[in-house]
């Protein structure tokens, strides 16, 4: 059976309203069966998370709960190391032979993509999503789909941040999220 399958990616450390919105705009925008979030091992942009891979995906798994729609894929989270798209790609596209992936990316990544591993190979794989984001534009010369979404300016620092300083997080994640950071003692 085809499917077409949004896929967002990140560190999900900690999951927030902002990735929660963005994948339900691309959703509804294209029409898409599902979104996928795939949280990484070690992307190969940024430095280590926070907190442990299980505390990320039983974040994530909180945070989805409620949307039969939003699924998490841990394929990354198997693989040891750098964890490049390609290489993540090509294994779901062998999995899943008739999916068409749409992997959703902000606009601070999309200006990024000629930086991107292999990426001549990867855009013949799957379509760019692009989203919106305060201080970027989506120029490219890479085909790359754009949607628009409610500008939120909320990131996984930001809420870390605001954590370690005793500041409050409330609305800024679901709030059985907040009670998972609570209750684990993470980010203080």
């Amino acid at each position: 059976m085809s499917k077409k399958v949004g896929i967002l990616g990140g560190t999900f450390d900690p999951p927030h309203i902002g990735h929660l919105l963005m994948a339900e705009e691309v959703y509804q925008a294209l029409e898409l069966d599902e979104i996928w979030f795939i949280p990484s091992n070690v992307p190969p942009h940024k430095s280590n998370a926070k907190t442990s891979v299980d505390n990320r995906v039983e974040m994530l798994e909180i945070a989805i709960a409620n949307n039969r729609h939003f699924k998490i894929e841990t394929i990354e989270t198997e693989r040891s190391g750098k964890s490049y798209t390609l290489d993540t790609i090509v294994a779901l596209k062998e999995r899943y032979k008739d999916y068409s992936f749409y992997f959703i990316i902000g606009a601070d990544m999309v200006e990024y993509l000629p930086n991107w591993y292999h990426i001549d190979e990867l855009v013949n794989l799957l379509t760019f999503v692009g989203v919106k984001r305060p201080g970027f534009n989506l120029t490219t010369t890479y085909p790359v789909k754009e949607v628009e979404i409610p500008i939120m300016e909320i990131s996984s620092t930001m809420l870390r941040d605001r954590i370690s300083n005793n500041k409050s997080i409330r609305y800024l994640t679901p709030d059985s999220v907040h009670r998972y950071i609570k209750e684990n003692h993470l980010y203080e």
